[in-house]
């Protein structure tokens, strides 16, 4: 089955490419608008991409493998996302990452039997001053601590069944 963007999402590109004459400029929300209609990036998808914008896949793969905020895989339906920086890990990250990986029963990288949870470290949320950070789907959560977590957890999977 060939790839192809919705007539939505196409059009969203097209406006995009029309925005900005150089393609670069708009590869970070291209890839945006893919990972929002296909989960994540694959290659074939990355590829898509390339060639809508008219750029070389190789420098399409390169950007989305660049940045944490592109999936490369399916996902949890709810992505925890620990920050791993200095600021954080001095403020007690290591000890977010701990709690969730004992409470979920998985590792750094990994997702939960039920698809509910993904757990992973990321570098810098952009949080310093509200350390330690996470950031769950696109929502931060700041000053977290183990029971913080425990309770956000415990509220997420009310949710999400």
């Amino acid at each position: 089955m060939q790839l192809a963007f919705s007539a939505d999402n196409e059009a969203r590109i097209g406006r995009l490419l029309a925005e900005y004459p150089d393609p670069k400029a708009c590869l970070l929300p291209a890839l945006y608008i893919a990972q929002e209609q296909f989960g994540y990036l694959t290659h074939e998808v990355m590829e898509l991409v390339a060639e809508r914008i008219g750029l070389p896949p190789g420098e399409v793969l390169s950007t989305a493998t660049f940045y944490s905020m592109f999936k490369k895989r399916p996902t949890g339906k709810y992505h925890i996302q620990v920050c791993g920086n200095v600021s954080c890990f001095l403020k007690g990250s290591d000890r977010l990452m701990a709690a969730l990986e004992k409470m979920l029963g998985i590792r750094d990288g990994e997702t939960t039997e039920d698809g509910l949870f993904t757990l992973s470290t990321v570098q810098c949320l952009a949080a310093c001053g509200t350390a330690p950070a996470l950031q769950v789907n696109d929502t931060y959560h700041e000053e977290m601590t183990p029971e913080k977590v425990v309770a956000l957890v415990n509220r997420l999977r009310e949710e999400g069944r």
